[in-house]
Order: structure tokens, then sequence, then C-alpha cells
């Protein structure tokens, strides 16, 4: 049958993108299903915070009138001036195991960018550049964590054989068992005397957030955010519109006594955040498709999630090295184990983040997942 690649342009071929995903991944124990009333918000451009500072456009691939794959083209100016690029941002792209459906969702991206002044393909990210981005290339023994995402095998196959190239390092996930991690004598022994020092010397010391000054603790993360992470080579800006808005997707789950602050003097220098793994939950979830996909997920919630994810490790580059990383770690560790957390998961990360991996091997934390963003001149 001929292949074509057509807009999304009516509620129906809106509800089959959305949806494409799950006959992607039938029967494929490890995926988390989205929940799709998110996702159906992300690419709302009356709703979606991608569309406060760029446009998107969804595509089907057709074979007669079967979907065969979906792809979405963006453009992100706020990020291409910023980063001195002309990046067209593709994500939601999914496909059936054959070559050819791939490859023509590609092209007729790639058109598109020619289309819209930009010059390179860049991705896959699913209008979010923090949420379940790039093409899983190691980790198939168990489900992604939050904010984690999953491919089929054949998805670094296809990318390969197109002439994708890596757009940046890869970015890692590591595990470690917090039984482990808090035994002073195991092999996270060097953190627990780097951090005893540390608490000894008096100077420096950790806190959980503060629940009656939100605002105020949203405007101490933005500014850690953006002096740390400057220092890695994509780093685009953040602002507190995007960060309020990924905090109110994960509200209802935060533990403040699991976002921790690390303070020299009395100043906030550092920080930790840790959240339940939620995907714990949604795998037995569905997406909450359909209305009895509630009550899976009620009798999920119903227990505590095994995993703790630390999502963020911030430490001003002024204060690296005097021990507040090690600090908060070694503290975050003894409170999720106190609150009943079997092991440890830190993603995801760049594999030239500077900070992490270090602290990650302190812990006797090991690489469980890699993934990879891809590039490709146009």
């Amino acid at each position: 049958m001929p292949l074509a690649v057509r807009p999304v342009n009516t509620p129906r071929e809106r509800r089959l993108f959305l949806t494409f995903a799950w006959r992607v991944f039938r029967g494929d124990p490890l995926w988390v299903p989205p929940i799709l009333s998110e996702w159906d918000k992300r690419l709302d451009p009356e709703h979606g915070p991608w569309f406060q500072h760029a446009t998107a456009e969804l595509f089907i691939a057709w074979e007669g009138n079967q979907p065969v794959g979906t792809i979405c083209c963006a453009k992100d100016d706020a990020r291409n001036q910023q980063l001195g690029g002309r990046d067209c941002i593709f994500g939601f792209n999914h496909y059936v195991r054959e070559y050819e459906v791939a490859a023509a969702l590609w092209d007729h991206a790639a058109t598109w960018a020619r289309r819209h002044g930009l010059d390179n393909l860049y991705g896959p990210f699913n209008l979010d550049y923090e949420d379940g981005y790039g093409i899983l290339l190691e980790g198939y023994d168990r489900p992604p964590t939050l904010f984690c995402g999953h491919t089929p095998p054949y998805y670094r196959e296809f990318v390969d054989r197109y002439g994708f190239v890596p757009g940046r390092e890869q970015n890692i996930a590591f595990e470690a068992s917090l039984e482990a991690a808090t035994d002073p004598e195991g092999p996270a022994a060097k953190l627990h005397r780097v951090a005893n020092k540390v608490r000894e010397r008096g100077r420096a010391s950790v806190r959980g957030a503060d629940a009656d000054d939100w605002d105020g603790e949203v405007s101490r993360v933005v500014h850690l955010l953006n002096q740390t992470l400057r220092v890695l080579p994509d780093h685009v800006a953040w602002d507190r519109d995007r960060l309020e808005s990924l905090a109110r997707g994960i509200e209802e789950i935060i533990d403040p006594e699991l976002v921790l602050f690390g303070t020299i003097d009395g100043r906030e220098v550092g920080f930790l955040l840790g959240l339940p793994n939620f995907n714990e939950v949604l795998i037995h979830a569905n997406g909450l498709r359909y209305p009895w996909d509630k009550l899976r997920a009620w009798c999920a919630m119903r227990r505590r999630p095994e995993c703790l994810c630390i999502k963020s490790i911030l430490v001003l580059p002024w204060y690296w090295g005097r021990g507040v990383a090690a600090l908060m770690l070694h503290e975050m560790c003894q409170r999720a184990l106190a609150k009943g957390y079997r092991w440890l998961d830190m993603s995801i990360t760049g594999a030239d983040n500077p900070m992490t991996p270090r602290l990650a091997q302190r812990l006797g934390a090991r690489i469980y997942k890699r993934w990879q963003v891809y590039s490709k001149a146009v």
C-alpha cells in the first residue's frame, strides 16, 4: 500500500496520534504508559507549556487507511537563539517495525525543518526537555523510573541506519541499594566519612523544603538551577514559569522532607530533589485510558514505591569540593531508608555532568540505563 505522511487535522486523528504508542508497545512489560489526559494537554496549543514559547505540528504516517507512525515537528526560537543553532525538535516519534515508515517520518520532518528555516533534526523530545527523552541504548531489565523514557530496541537500529548521529553526550541513570548506601562500613563508607566531617565543622547543614514558603523555595531552586547547570554546553536557562509548570505536574507526590537544601552559614548553596518512583503506579494504570483503569491505579497506589528517584543534585560551582553534595546525599539516604524505600535511582544525568557520576560512585551505585539524543543535518 502507498505510504503517506499527513498532518493531524481532526479530533479523530488527534486521538489516533495520542494513542498510537499503545500499538507500538503492546505486550511490552517494561513500558509505562503516559497519562493520556496529560499528553493531550501537552499537545494543546491553548494549554501546553511548550506553546508559550514555541510552535509545533503533528503528523501521522499512513499505509492506506492504517496509521503506522507518528511524529511531532517543533520550532523553539528561544532555545535556538540562546544556543546559536537552528534545530527542528522532533518527538512523539513512534513507528511500527518497518524501516520505510521511520524513514518517511524523518524525511517529512526534514522537509518541515527546511520550510521553517531550520537545518538540523534534534531529538526525540516530547515537547518537553525533561521528560522521557532520547532513545534507550541499555537497560532492558526493568521499567524506567519517573521522567525516564523507554523505546523498543529497533528504534536505535533505525536511527543509525538513517544517518542520525549522537547530538550530545549520552544520558545515564544510576541505581544503588539504600541498605548498602546507609551502611557506614559498606561501599558508601567514604561518603559517610566526608558527610560526618562536614557536619562536624558546623558551617554546613541540610534542611527540608518549607511548605509555608513555597514561592520563596521555587525562586531559590531557579537560581540554583541556572547558576549550577550553566557549565553544561547545551544548558537552556530555566525560568520560573517553566519550573512551576513542572512542579504542578508532581505536586501530589512531593514529600517536603525529601526536598533538601544544603546551606553554608545559613545561605542555600545546594539542592537535592527526591521523588517517589510514581512509575511503579503508572505501569498498572494504562494511561487512565478507560474508566476501570482508575481502579487499577488506586490499588497500585496503596503500595509504597520501592524506589526513590533523585532527580537533581545541584551545588553552586564556587562551593564545589566543600562537601555540601555529600552531606545532602547522606541525609537523603538516611531519610529515604527510614521511610521504607529500598533502592535509589539517580537519573537522568549527562555522562559529562561534573558532579552526579562522581557522587553516584561514592554511593557504590552502578549505571543501569543509557539513552541517546540524536541529531542529523537536513
